[in-house]
Protein backbone atom coordinates (compact mmCIF):
# COMPACT_ATOMS: atom_id res chain seq x y z
CA UNK A 1 0.00 0.00 0.00
CA UNK A 2 1.06 3.57 -0.49
CA UNK A 3 0.04 7.07 0.51
CA UNK A 4 0.13 9.94 -1.96
CA UNK A 5 1.62 13.13 -0.53
CA UNK A 6 -0.43 16.23 -1.35
CA UNK A 7 -0.16 18.82 1.38
CA UNK A 8 2.73 20.63 3.04
CA UNK A 9 1.86 18.66 6.17
CA UNK A 10 2.26 15.38 4.26
CA UNK A 11 5.72 16.47 3.06
CA UNK A 12 6.68 17.68 6.55
CA UNK A 13 5.74 14.35 8.12
CA UNK A 14 7.65 12.46 5.41
CA UNK A 15 10.70 14.69 5.91
CA UNK A 16 10.69 14.38 9.71
CA UNK A 17 10.21 10.61 9.61
CA UNK A 18 12.88 10.13 6.91
CA UNK A 19 10.45 8.14 4.78
CA UNK A 20 11.52 7.04 1.34
CA UNK A 21 9.45 9.04 -1.16
CA UNK A 22 8.95 7.70 -4.69
CA UNK A 23 8.40 10.07 -7.63
CA UNK A 24 5.70 8.89 -10.01
CA UNK A 25 4.38 10.18 -13.33
CA UNK A 26 0.81 9.04 -13.97
CA UNK A 27 0.40 7.82 -17.56
CA UNK A 28 -3.31 7.05 -17.38
CA UNK A 29 -5.85 5.83 -14.85
CA UNK A 30 -4.27 2.36 -14.56
CA UNK A 31 -0.59 2.99 -15.37
CA UNK A 32 2.22 4.97 -13.83
CA UNK A 33 5.88 5.48 -14.64
CA UNK A 34 8.38 5.49 -11.80
CA UNK A 35 10.57 8.54 -12.38
CA UNK A 36 12.83 7.99 -9.36
CA UNK A 37 12.88 5.42 -6.58
CA UNK A 38 13.50 8.41 -4.36
CA UNK A 39 14.67 8.89 -0.86
CA UNK A 40 13.92 11.23 2.01
CA UNK A 41 12.50 14.71 1.43
CA UNK A 42 15.35 17.22 1.77
CA UNK A 43 13.33 20.37 1.11
CA UNK A 44 9.89 21.35 -0.16
CA UNK A 45 8.14 24.50 -1.31
CA UNK A 46 4.64 25.07 -2.68
CA UNK A 47 6.11 24.50 -6.16
CA UNK A 48 8.74 21.77 -5.77
CA UNK A 49 10.21 18.98 -3.66
CA UNK A 50 13.91 18.18 -3.32
CA UNK A 51 14.74 14.49 -3.06
CA UNK A 52 18.24 13.01 -3.45
CA UNK A 53 19.60 16.36 -4.58
CA UNK A 54 17.07 16.74 -7.42
CA UNK A 55 14.06 19.03 -7.60
CA UNK A 56 10.67 17.80 -8.83
CA UNK A 57 7.64 20.00 -9.58
CA UNK A 58 4.68 19.17 -7.36
CA UNK A 59 2.16 19.85 -10.14
CA UNK A 60 3.98 17.58 -12.59
CA UNK A 61 4.58 14.49 -10.45
CA UNK A 62 2.97 12.35 -7.79
CA UNK A 63 4.87 11.62 -4.58
CA UNK A 64 4.25 8.37 -2.71
CA UNK A 65 5.42 6.66 0.45
CA UNK A 66 4.88 3.02 1.31
CA UNK A 67 2.66 2.38 4.31
CA UNK A 68 2.11 -0.79 6.23
CA UNK A 69 -1.30 -2.13 7.10
CA UNK A 70 -2.17 -1.79 10.76
CA UNK A 71 -4.14 -4.32 12.77
CA UNK A 72 -7.41 -2.82 11.47
CA UNK A 73 -6.31 -3.53 7.88
CA UNK A 74 -5.79 0.13 7.04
Amino acid sequence: MHKILHTDTDFLIAALSGSRVYIISPIDENMVEIIDYGGPVEKYTPESVKINGSYFFRKQFEFRVDVKKDSAGM
